[in-house]
């Protein structure tokens, strides 16, 4: 049954013409604004950014997910899961399983961009790496977008969502080299889940690792989205 519900929701949400626009279309189109104006970059920041801007697109996707949760909540969908033979549980899982899914047209447009129009050269291993480290990293924007969705009207959930994904985007080194932040803002970027979230990416592009301090950054924010999420799926619990 969980199956049939996530198969459910990720077509829902890969038809909406909206998330299409803003989770796939608009990285693309910002990833090769920001590597072709002006003359162009050099490989290693089309690189970089191609790697920023898959994160971007993926942070956003997983965000989108509380938007689906929220709108649920107003048309009283979520009401009647409540009295299907699904768990909260399997509903949660499936509503999570729906934002990893969801990610992947983001990140595979993205690095396709990066290969087949800006001529980034990587091996082929560090492709499929690079896609299913930042797959799996996007796990805790998931819960943030699914903790804002349970607690937040559908209007407020949309506008928390951008706030969100705008302030970490930038705060996090996603769309400019830290390299013209100010010290203060480098050192707080460091401990951005987006900053450690790309850092996986560009790791692997540099042929590394990622760093342990990436590694316990990402769990950290990991543990607190989770934990945002199940409260504020129980305060939905109570309330709705």
């Amino acid at each position: 049954m969980t199956l049939d519900y996530l198969r459910l929701e990720v077509r829902r949400t890969l038809r909406d013409v909206g998330f299409m626009i803003g989770g796939v279309v608009m990285p693309v189109v910002m990833y090769l604004l920001f590597t072709n104006l002006g003359g162009g970059a050099d490989g290693d920041w089309r690189t970089a950014s191609m790697i920023g801007m898959a994160a971007y697109g993926a942070m956003g996707s997983a965000l989108n997910t509380g938007g689906g949760v929220a709108e649920d909540r107003s048309t009283g969908w979520l009401r009647q899961l409540r009295i299907t033979p699904m768990s909260p549980r399997q509903v949660v899982a499936g509503r999570a399983l729906t934002g990893a899914v969801t990610v992947l047209p983001a990140i595979v447009a993205v690095l396709a961009a990066g290969g087949l129009v800006n001529g980034v050269r990587l091996d082929a291993w560090k492709w499929a790496v690079i896609a299913l480290s930042l797959w799996l990293g996007s796990v805790p924007f998931t819960l943030l977008g699914l903790g804002n969705g349970y607690r937040l009207t559908a209007q407020a959930t949309g506008v928390v969502n951008m706030v969100c994904n705008l302030t970490l985007a930038v705060v996090g080194g996603l769309w400019f080299p830290l390299a013209l932040f100010p010290g203060w803002l480098r050192s707080l970027s460091s401990y951005t889940p987006t900053n450690r979230f790309a850092q996986l990416g560009t790791a692997v592009a540099d042929g590394r690792a990622p760093t342990l301090a990436a590694v316990l950054v990402l769990t950290g924010w990991l543990l607190l989205f989770g934990s945002y999420a199940v409260v504020s799926y129980r305060r939905t619990a109570r309330t709705a």
